[in-house]
């Protein structure tokens, strides 16, 4: 049995500049951090003791002959990738609801390659899980997807992440005077909309949008910087929250999708209640919205938005990791006892050793980008 834990996580400036049509001509950097609530993936080898060959476990029980009936996207691309045709059995736990912002979708690929990877007996770097998270989302399964999320929840804690042109990228922690990190922690509120939405169809509207929003896309890019500079010193932290308002504003003007009316009318009864500035998290249409608010003024947020779930939350550095292993291996003599053939219906499949080069840059998308 292998179990991993994945953060999701909480993107403050720089979402919308992680798009391959963006970053492959002019970089990319974002300011984002991981939180105390995590994606949870338990996986064993599945003794043959049953008619099926894979159990997969999410928000519905998939028992099936082949990995390739597997109907879960992410699930069957990365057991193809992996070259894993025994039988397995994966059942998925999450703190939060899918499709709302956090960055869940990502944190399940990374933390399935993670428990996959320690399933086939090898360990892996946050650098590794993060390329090829990367990879299988937008590159296998084509979905429309920046790049930060799978690298926030990899790497987890508050870090500046710049992307290169050229697929290379640094994630740099934010170092901060002492009591600082408490005092950004004192001053933010996570709320719930109760409105799921799937982010890769409004981030295909996104994609479409940036060549006529180069001018937005450049000043939330150049954003980071400023804003990692409030932090990392001792200016009035209300200057953060007032960025988080103006990187708002433009963002939303990048696709009309990205804010539906309720959006607007919660952010400004936010605002009228006191808060500086906040955003919706994600690809936006829905989910988590976040909000910078004075601790004083936090009743009067929360009064405004009662009828919104107030979500706590806590800061975690630790990024995904294997918290529990106990590798238990089924001999071949136990697996093929004459008095299990008729229960396998199969041939034993045999691990085949997997010896490619594991990614650590970003692959370049071979399709015409910005000039």
């Amino acid at each position: 049995m292998i179990i991993s834990r994945t953060p999701y996580r909480i993107s403050f400036l720089g979402g919308g500049t992680d798009y391959h049509t963006w970053y492959q001509t002019h970089g990319a950097a974002v300011l984002s951090t991981t939180i105390n609530h995590y994606c949870y993936l338990q996986c064993r080898m599945l003794p043959p003791f049953f008619e099926h060959k894979t159990r997969v476990a999410w928000s519905r029980v998939e028992e099936v002959a082949s990995n390739a009936d597997i109907q879960h996207p992410a699930v069957r691309a990365v057991l193809e990738y992996l070259n894993i045709h025994q039988g397995v059995e994966i059942s998925h736990q999450g703190d939060l609801p899918a499709r709302s912002g956090l960055g869940s979708s990502s944190a399940f690929t990374v933390g399935l390659l993670n428990t996959m990877y320690a399933l086939r007996g090898m360990m892996s770097s946050k650098r590794e899980l993060a390329c090829e998270a990367i990879h299988i989302e937008r590159d296998i399964l084509k979905e429309n997807v920046g790049v930060q999320d799978q690298i926030a929840t990899a790497f987890g804690g508050l870090n500046k992440i710049v992307i290169s042109s050229d697929g290379n990228f640094d994630v740099t922690p934010i170092v901060m005077p002492p009591g600082r990190m408490q005092e950004l922690h004192d001053h933010l509120l996570l709320f719930f909309t109760g409105v799921s939405r799937t982010a890769s169809d409004i981030a295909g509207d996104q994609i479409k949008s940036i060549p006529q929003k180069a001018r937005e896309l450049h000043l939330m890019h150049s954003m980071v910087e400023d804003a990692t500079n409030i932090l990392a010193s001792h200016q009035d932290i209300s200057l953060f929250g007032e960025m988080l308002h103006e990187s708002w504003q433009l963002k939303r003007q990048i696709s009309d999708k990205i804010a539906p009316s309720f959006i607007d009318e919660i952010y400004a009864k936010a605002r009228a209640a006191g808060a500086i500035g906040g955003k919706l998290l994600g690809a936006g249409g829905g989910g988590f919205m976040l909000f910078f608010v004075k601790p004083e003024d936090k009743p009067r947020v929360c009064d405004a938005l009662s009828n919104l779930l107030l979500v706590p939350f806590e800061f975690e550095n630790s990024g995904s990791k294997i918290i529990f292993y106990d590798q238990t291996q089924y001999s071949q003599m136990a697996i093929t006892r004459r008095d299990y053939v008729h229960l396998r219906k199969q041939e034993l499949a045999q691990v085949e050793p997997l010896n490619r080069e594991r990614l650590r840059k970003l692959l370049a998308v071979e399709e015409p980008v910005m000039a």
